[in-house]
């Protein structure tokens, strides 16, 4: 005999009804089988609202009624579509009687826990009814047998307590004579023994299933509902979640009690008494195995099951001085409590004895505060304690697993991950069992904090990266373009998800939390929300993602001044703007120790030699122990293609116009040719190798005229290129004639740097630098003659995005 239970989103629809019916009809052609069904899906919290309404003498029970009744006549006339026969008058003779009982709360103006019982036993009785009656229209073996026959209970009005004995010999006696292959029963009703309607609680259908498989001593329980069994965590927060197969039964409760709304675990109770296996289906995918669970774990080498959560936590902390030592306490605190019906969900306690911090529902904070501050009244005025201390908008999280106690680290890695990103952890509680690890966080991480540890127990060691990229012009677009061809490549080779989550330009900006679509991104943007600065800062922080990354593809002040704000909300920031490591050195000091404070990778490898790992090798010769003695470098890739190209048959006018059609200069030439921009490269270097320095410190010899350092825009510079013609004709023959190159260089020297045009001469690594390339000499302690040198195109949208790119791959591997 097989036993199943049906909820009510199983129960909710015509649709689901007939999948309820199919399901029985194949399970009755090998055994007879029991059905146990709930109310459709959300009538018992209309029936309760209708009953309130009545109480209160508002007529607006009538519509609630009627909205009941529409509900259940839709659902009828497409089960069986024939109009006024006996089951449709039936269900209206049903229904009459729920109007009249409405009707009677109304005139009396009150509605008792018996009448309570009695209101809500109708949406059980209804679905039951139609249930049953549609499978004998179907010509199927079927017979409703009301519960209430047959499960007796004390008059304990709302939460009957079920008296075994006769509630188990009525159950044998019937089903022992039984003919029907299809017993349909209503779930959560019963009757007291004097005969009036009673029920069963919270689950109560799940407990009429339980107590029917019990007494008849099956091989198993079947629980239908709306999921494919119990998910490694909530798959509404959590899309990688996945149903577990095998659980054990203290698996299953833990879970149970920590959120996971499939079970609850008190109705269950008589079939785990006589380890009965439960097995959680879902109804609209039969097919699907879903979820067993029974003493055997089926060899399943998980230490951690699932993760789960409790929202609405408030957090009450009892403390004081004179709580050490002295016994008591912790009786009178949780006697308080106990008098006051508060249910107490989260526990821990210091071994100083110094405080106890308990986690209750947060409906029940303010009258446990009163309560217990009442009850140490005395203490507290004697300053032997203090008043006790409240936090709410909390929420609990739990690692669930049997096996959890021999595998060393668990905790580590829940709490490191946890850290890695920013959650703060409010309190902890892990018993000597082992079977759960419980932390209190803010109820905003809860989302962030499931993901984060979904990904490190339960996912193939796939870490996702959450990017927000502000900028689309050349780079910017390069940028998403490389992403866009290599994210196969990075999950399958790298195990890293990467998404892009926000895109903005000066104009539009775009979100979406599931990561935008890369196929049509420009179309999407140019039809975006007016772009914002702090709106693009503040849909970040709000969306509170795990390994979040902030991009900065601009050249943009304003951009620069977010960087603190973004890295306090732990989101690491990539930047190709160097206005941020520039600017004065304590503004560069405290993005670093941001940085470190709030685990937020801080990187900008762009900002000095585009895609060429310049400060990466710098900050691992630093870390190694190697001293930076000096630098010498070439750091512009514009103004190396500038004297690349420029000759005494060119103009420097067209060859400057040439780099920046090319992509080789800022929109504005004068940062790169007055040298600032290499004083910003040669200040950033000498920083990370140290040294305290600002831009103020760096000697910057211009090679241009004074008529265009003095130019007011663009344009004006360009017609003083051409008036000083002359100028520039003339640097260029000092050095063919002293058989040299122009070089732009930039040194760093015993805590010193300066930048500025040298002659070259043959020989030296410099003088064959070619196009837009970069070079960089390292003279260290180790490498105190022949230089360590990096060497490469130093210009460019496309290897400027790459180092962008790096940058983004290297965060993710911190």
């Amino acid at each position: 005999m097989n036993v199943l239970k049906f909820g009510g989103t199983s129960v909710g629809s015509a649709k689901n009804i007939n999948s309820v019916i199919s399901i029985l009809d194949d399970y009755s052609k090998t055994d007879k089988v029991i059905c146990v069904v709930s109310a459709v899906g959300g009538i018992t919290d209309k029936l309760l609202k209708a009953g309130e309404l009545a109480q209160t003498k508002n007529k607006d029970y009538i519509s609630e009624f009627e909205t009941i009744s529409e509900i259940h006549h839709t659902i009828l006339s497409k089960l069986v579509p024939s109009e006024g026969d006996a089951i449709s008058n039936h269900l209206n003779d049903k229904l009459q009687e729920l109007r009249n009982l409405l009707d009677g709360i109304f005139l009396i103006n009150e509605i008792s826990p018996k009448t309570s019982d009695k209101l809500v036993s109708f949406g059980e009785l209804l679905s039951s009814f139609m249930i049953a009656e549609t499978m004998k229209k179907r010509g199927l073996d079927c017979l409703r047998k009301n519960s209430q026959e047959l499960i007796v209970t004390n008059s304990n009005f709302t939460k009957a307590e079920v008296l075994y004995d006769q509630t188990n010999q009525n159950i044998r006696h019937y089903f022992s004579e039984a003919k029907q292959q299809i017993t349909i029963l209503p779930g959560f009703i019963s009757k007291s023994e004097q005969g009036e309607i009673t029920t069963l609680g919270r689950g109560g259908s799940d407990f009429t299933a339980a107590i029917v498989a019990a007494a008849l001593n099956v091989n198993r329980l079947e629980i239908w509902t709306d999921v494919s069994g119990m998910y490694t965590t909530n798959p509404k927060m959590v899309k990688q979640a996945f149903p577990i197969e095998h659980l054990s039964y203290q698996e299953a409760m833990e879970l149970s009690h920590f959120g996971a709304k499939v079970l609850y675990p008190p109705t269950v109770q008589p079939v785990l008494n006589l380890n009965i296996p439960i097995h959680i289906k879902n109804t609209l995918e039969p097919e699907a195995f879903g979820t067993k669970i029974s003493n055997d774990s089926n060899g399943n080498s998980n230490a951690v099951k699932g993760i789960s959560n409790i929202n609405n936590i408030a957090l009450l902390t009892l403390q004081g001085n004179g709580m050490v030592g002295i016994p008591g306490f912790s009786k009178r605190l949780f006697e308080t409590l106990a008098q006051e019906k508060i249910n107490v969900i989260f526990i821990t306690q210091a071994s100083s004895e110094h405080s106890i911090c308990f986690g209750i529902d947060i409906k029940d904070s303010q009258r446990a505060k009163k309560a217990i501050d009442s009850t140490f009244e005395n203490e507290i005025s004697l300053h032997k304690i203090d008043p006790i201390i409240v936090e709410t908008d909390l929420s609990i999280i739990a690692l669930v697993g049997d096996k959890m106690k021999s595998h060393q680290g668990i905790s580590g890695k829940m709490f490191s991950t946890l850290g890695k990103n920013n959650i703060n952890i409010r309190a902890i509680a892990q018993g000597a069992s082992e079977k759960n690890i419980s932390a209190v966080i803010s109820e905003n991480d809860v989302k962030k904090a499931l993901n984060t540890l979904h990904e490190r127990f339960f996912e193939a060691k796939t870490k996702q990266l959450n990017v927000f990229i502000t900028g689309v012009g050349n780079v910017g677009e390069r940028l998403v373009e490389q992403i866009k061809q290599q994210r196969k490549y990075l999950k399958e080779q790298l195990k890293i998800n990467l998404k892009i989550v926000g895109l903005s330009n000066s104009r539009t900006m775009i979100f979406d939390e599931g990561g935008l679509s890369l196929k049509d991104w420009k179309t999407n943007l140019a039809s975006g929300e007016k772009a914002s600065l702090n709106g693009f800062l503040e849909q970040a922080i709000k969306l509170n993602l795990r390994n979040s990354i902030f991009v900065d593809v601009t050249a943009n002040e304003d951009v620069s001044n977010l960087y603190a704000a973004y890295l306090k909300h732990s989101i690491a920031v990539v930047a190709c703007n160097k206005i941020a490591c520039s600017s004065a050195f304590e503004n560069y000091n405290s993005l670093k120790e941001l940085s470190r404070k709030y685990n937020a990778p801080f990187l900008f490898e762009t900002n000095v030699g585009a895609g060429l790992p310049v400060i990466d090798t710098l900050n691992n010769l630093v870390a190694s122990g190697d001293k930076i003695t000096s630098i010498q470098a070439v750091l512009s890739g514009s103004l190396n293609f500038v004297f690349n190209n420029f000759n005494d048959s060119t103009k420097f006018h067209d060859v400057v116009k040439q780099a920046q059609k090319e992509g080789y200069t800022e929109p504005d030439p004068r940062i790169d040719l007055s040298g600032v921009d290499v004083a910003r490269k040669i200040l950033i270097l000498a920083r990370e190798s140290g040294t305290e320095m600002n831009l103020s410190d760096i000697e910057n010899t211009s090679f241009l005229t004074k008529a265009n350092l003095d130019s007011n825009s663009v344009e004006d510079f360009y017609n003083t290129l051409i008036d000083d013609e002359a100028h520039f004709q003339k640097l260029y023959s000092s050095a063919k004639a002293n058989d040299c190159q122009l070089k732009y260089v930039a040194e760093f020297n015993n805590g010193k740097a300066k930048v500025g045009l040298k002659e070259i001469p043959k020989g030296h690594p410099f003088y064959n630098l070619e196009g837009k390339d970069n070079i960089v000499m390292y003279y260290t302690q180790r490498y105190p003659e022949q230089p360590m040198i990096i060497k490469g195109a130093g210009a460019g949208a496309d290897v400027t995005a790459s180092g962008l790119f790096a940058d983004i791959i290297r965060t993710g591997n911190k």
